[in-house]
């Protein structure tokens, strides 16, 4: 393990920066929410909030929860909140410049109907596995194709997760990073890139991905004031950093005044680490090899980079027998949690194990709630089965 306290972090944002918890230049007459679009989709649901009392016992703390994202609308992942939003967005604007005005919808297949003047359209990503399968499934609902690329090494499982989507699969002879070069290079007029990562020039888009992700925020704050208890600690994974980002946005100050923000990523991809320790993004080289394959991505998104520098309580690397003990830990409470899902998990007990006083400087312990996002269920069943003895 690894892990950083983030030098930087300013305790008070500036009010006036710009977050992706308020949609900005909507189209007239478009939803003005992300939630408001989710709620519009058969099968909407908050995904559970799970207390994990055996969590809490191995790590010290008051009280650990888990936000459970193993079900979005029957995918095993929380990335359709984002893809979905970041599809409608896209596809909005287009029909706001034909029509002046987006379609005035009050049902997800009045959208669909509306939309359908651009089903010559294909929605283009690169993606480990969760991502992908989501633009995939945005593309199916609104219509339109879907061309995913890949990086080496992907497992099968996920490859044919996604052609079950009715996407097309093209795996890239290198890393992730060079899956998105790949992405990138087929835009056209036709081909519209939904990468949840940015570049020079690509902003938007994954900036209305970040945005969607305030649907899962909203509801972890519903479901807190439900059981009528203080967060102290989020822990998030971390990727390229958009859903961080989003977390970011949705908790901009620091302790005391909100909660301390936990940031998890495989050692062998730890470019948030490496970025904060540096003072600017540090590309983290390939091959990424750890079984989080959410995570092996060796660079920040360029538009979450300064909320990630700023606002990074800690940054913590961990090896991949701390997400599998988490697997199991999981497991033996009834929650199927994948590789990727179980590292903000396999954060917690990594601090727990080789750095407990930590916890006092994060000012966390018997006292405190913590919830660690769980962002994905068994979405590779045989390492699933290998690492936890039983099928998921």
């Amino acid at each position: 393990m690894r892990m950083l306290r983030n030098p930087r972090v300013v305790a008070v944002p500036d009010p006036t920066a710009p977050t992706t918890a308020r949609p900005h230049d909507l189209p007239p007459g478009a939803l003005p929410t992300p939630t408001a679009l989710h709620r519009l989709i058969d099968g909407y649901s908050p995904s559970a909030l799970v207390d994990v009392p055996s969590l809490a016992r191995r790590t010290g703390l008051g009280r650990v929860l888990v936000k459970h994202e193993a079900q979005r609308f029957g995918l095993p992942a929380f990335k359709i909140v984002g893809a979905s939003w970041a599809t409608y967005r896209l596809l909005a604007a287009r029909y706001a410049a034909a029509h002046g005005t987006a379609p005035a919808a009050t049902t997800f297949d009045e959208f669909r109907r509306a939309f359908a003047e651009f089903t010559d359209l294909t929605l283009v990503t690169a993606t480990d596995g969760n991502h992908g399968r989501a633009v995939a499934r945005a593309a199916a609902w609104f219509g339109l194709g879907a061309d995913i690329y890949m990086p080496a090494g992907t497992v099968a499982a996920r490859i044919d997760a996604i052609e079950s989507e009715g996407a097309r699969v093209t795996v890239v002879d290198g890393d992730y990073d060079l899956a998105v070069e790949t992405a990138a290079a087929t835009a056209g007029p036709d081909r519209l890139v939904v990468s949840d990562t940015s570049w020079p020039g690509y902003t938007e888009v994954p900036t209305w991905i970040a945005e969607g992700y305030a649907t899962i925020f909203g509801e972890l704050d519903a479901q807190l004031a439900a059981l009528d208890v203080t967060l102290d600690g989020i822990v998030i994974p971390v990727g390229v950093g958009a859903f961080f980002q989003a977390a970011l946005d949705h908790w901009p100050a620091a302790p005391p005044v909100g909660p301390c923000r936990l940031a998890v990523e495989p050692l062998a991809a730890d470019c948030l680490f490496r970025s904060i320790q540096a003072g600017q993004p540090v590309t983290v080289p390939g091959p990424h090899d750890s079984m989080m394959a959410g995570m092996n991505c060796g660079t920040v998104s360029m538009i979450a980079w300064p909320a990630l520098r700023d606002r990074t309580d800690w940054a913590i690397g961990i090896e991949d027998t701390y997400a599998a003990d988490a697997m199991r830990l999981l497991a033996s409470d009834g929650i199927v949690v994948g590789e990727t899902g179980a590292g903000t998990v396999g954060g917690l007990l990594a601090i727990a194990a080789e750095s407990p006083e930590s916890f006092v400087e994060m000012g966390l312990g018997q006292d405190s709630t913590v919830v660690c996002i769980c962002t994905e269920g068994a979405t590779d069943p045989v390492n699933y089965e290998r690492v936890v003895g039983t099928a998921p």
